[in-house]
């Protein structure tokens, strides 16, 4: 399955984007690195800048339909930015409708709030999401994976990086069942 990664420019939390790539090209997956610019992504670590990724695909170019599944790796700039660009909502916002797999992790489901794709579904994310998911009309726990099939495709979501185990068993689990 072709897989995209989107992250903003800058910001990524390194451990939340590479660890769930290398488990998915690992298990037969084609990842992609979806960016809001051409040229590099800008990993941190916490608050630290961390590595670069070149760029597969720049998010405004980019077709939804091209893509299986969707990873949003987490970091508090990360998301906080791809939330403001019109393009990775409506990218994210069509996975989200056609039902095709999303998986979010840490601060990331902040972009899926932008595009009012929680509405209705249950869901984890770091702990200071909860009132920005629960204003959007979704359902916030604090556990560190949820699968969620309400509405029109699997949700997983996560808290933070110490969940990743969890996060990518669940992950793989969703995608095995689609193929």
């Amino acid at each position: 399955m072709r897989i995209a990664f989107l992250t903003a420019h800058e910001g990524v939390e390194q451990i939340e984007l590479t660890v769930p790539w290398q488990a998915l090209r690992g298990a037969g997956h084609e990842t992609r690195l979806l960016a809001t610019r051409p040229g590099t992504v800008r990993a941190f670590r916490w608050l630290e800048a961390a590595d670069a990724f070149p760029v597969d695909e720049v998010v405004a170019e980019a077709s939804p339909a091209d893509y299986g599944a969707l990873v949003l790796p987490g970091g508090v700039a990360n998301p906080d930015a791809l939330r403001t660009d019109v393009r990775a909502v409506a990218f994210a916002r069509a996975f989200m409708e056609d039902g095709r797999p999303v998986a979010a992790i840490c601060h990331a489901p902040w972009l899926l709030v932008e595009a009012d794709a929680v509405r209705g579904r249950t869901l984890t994310s770091w702990p200071s999401l909860r009132t920005d998911i629960t204003n959007a009309g979704g359902i916030w726990l604090d556990e560190p994976v949820r699968v969620c099939t309400a509405g029109a495709g699997p949700l997983v979501t996560s808290r933070r990086p110490g969940d990743l185990d969890a996060f990518l068993g669940a992950l793989t689990g969703v995608l095995d069942s689609g193929r």
